[in-house]
């Protein structure tokens, strides 16, 4: 039977417990340093305390030390990887193989190695070899298509793959871009990308003509695979992992629900073939929508080959969901929307320009489909699409609590003798099947589901 995981993004303790409870099977967090989002590194104790929180459903804890480590931090690196080894990590993810052979040579870490997308994993040879060294899981490259995941797969079917799934995508393969060190000093072998790629730029033929004017020429859109989920899965990836580890904790919410409802169905059509990888039944308090969280339009990238319409040229920021087209402008008030959506005060807006640039607003009062902005945008016109990148009505929902986790355990009780001359039985056996659920102030509450009597 193949085990599936999805495994989510955690900026914090929050975003993490918020991963677990939505359905995520594993989470994957910054160390305290040396992780590639230097922006994004988390206390040892807020690392413990997630820990202490996915076991308890069987879920794992994966936590990058992932970038280039200089000599002179060695020391304090091997000895953070020993820390993180003793309050329970269940993976570490490496990129620099120096680290690695010191953590193996002094035996500071007694679990899983997997090394990191950083290492720009593209082929069977690369991923056989890394498997070498000690490595369970093997991190793929982004840019891979469903056959060159077979391939690797067929050469080290014993170890476990991991694909990304979900977020944004880098222009250049990962771990081998070296453009924000070139331009401004910034390695993202460091954790410390400048995002070059979301830049605008000219483009200039041979002889100089401009050919295009101060466009997003290196942004791609969002990678999306969410319906190829079964795929990836037959041709061998057992870990399904979104990007994110910037994003707030309503994007985790969402994603991380979509993708695990998607998992669940996968593994309701054929229960024989496939499983989760932790426990826990999930009730969500809304219907994930995956257009109504952070993107910038989404592509399935070159699962399927290299494919055209892959980048976002107009904006690197993120649009959202079609809602309409602006239809009718009164002066600088107000305006009508060919729509049959429905807005609520507070929604955020954008379109794209006759300029090609990307404008926002704010909604301050919705009559139907009529919309008066806080102020109206100076270069909208009737026809143009118009987009809604902050859904209030949504962003509301997943502010409460927006899912529950629940273990379902089976209790036997095996029949009680009165003593040693007596046959019959006091009591009965019973099977009782309960739901625990992990409360938010740190109490377990046990619900009684079904109980059976023999």
């Amino acid at each position: 039977m193949q085990t599936l995981e999805l495994l989510a993004p955690a900026k914090n303790l929050e975003c993490g417990i918020a991963a677990i409870d939505h359905g995520a099977d594993a989470v994957y967090i910054g160390a305290p340093r040396f992780g590639a989002r230097a922006a994004a590194g988390n206390s040892l104790e807020d690392i413990r305390q997630l820990c202490d929180y996915a076991h308890q459903f069987g879920a794992k804890v994966h936590v990058t030390v992932n970038t280039i480590i200089y000599q002179d931090e060695m020391l304090d690196t091997l000895k953070m990887i020993q820390q993180l080894d003793e309050i329970g990590v269940d993976a570490l993810l490496l990129q620099d193989m120096g680290v690695l052979t010191e953590v193996r040579a002094q035996n500071l870490w007694s679990r899983e190695l997997h090394s990191s997308t950083q290492c720009d994993v593209r082929t069977p040879e690369k991923a056989y070899w890394l498997t070498t060294l000690g490595f369970k899981r093997i991190v793929l490259a982004r840019e891979l298509s469903l056959d060159e995941i077979k391939a690797i797969h067929q050469v080290i079917p014993d170890r476990e793959i991991e694909v990304f799934v979900h977020g944004a995508l880098c222009v250049s393969y990962s771990g081998v871009c070296y453009a924000s060190e070139k331009c401004f000093g910034r390695s993202a072998n460091r954790g410390e990308c400048a995002q070059f790629c979301r830049m605008k730029f000219d483009l200039l033929d041979s002889n100089g003509q401009e050919i295009e004017h101060q466009r997003y020429l290196l942004s791609l859109k969002d990678l999306c695979q969410l319906d190829h989920l079964k795929d990836l899965a037959d041709a061998g990836a057992t870990s399904f992992k979104i990007e994110g580890r910037l994003k707030d904790i309503n994007y985790v919410k969402n994603v991380v629900a979509a993708y695990s409802s998607q998992l669940d169905a996968i593994v309701k059509a054929e229960p024989r073939k496939y499983r989760r990888a932790s426990v826990g039944h999930v009730q969500y308090n809304f219907t994930p929508n995956l257009k109504k969280t952070f993107n910038r339009g989404f592509t399935h990238y070159f699962l399927n080959g290299r494919q055209p319409d892959i980048a976002s040229f107009d904006t690197p920021k993120a649009i959202g969901e079609f809602v309409g087209k602006v239809k009718e402008i009164r002066g600088n008030i107000s305006f009508n929307v060919a729509t049959v959506a429905s807005f609520k005060n507070g929604d955020g807006l954008c379109f794209i320009n006759d300029d090609r640039e990307l404008e926002g607003f704010r909604v301050n009062r919705v009559e139907g489909n009529r919309l008066y902005p806080f102020g109206m945008p100076e270069h909208m016109r009737p026809g143009m699409a118009l987009y809604r990148n902050n859904d209030r009505a949504f962003e509301a929902l997943l502010a409460r609590k927006s899912a529950e986790r629940k273990i379902y355990i089976v209790i036997e009780m095996e029949p009680v003798m009165g003593n040693e001359f007596r046959e019959e039985p006091q009591g009965v056996k019973a099977v009782v099947n309960i739901m625990k659920t992990k409360e938010a102030d740190g109490g377990l509450i046990y619900q009684v589901a079904e109980v059976f009597k023999e």
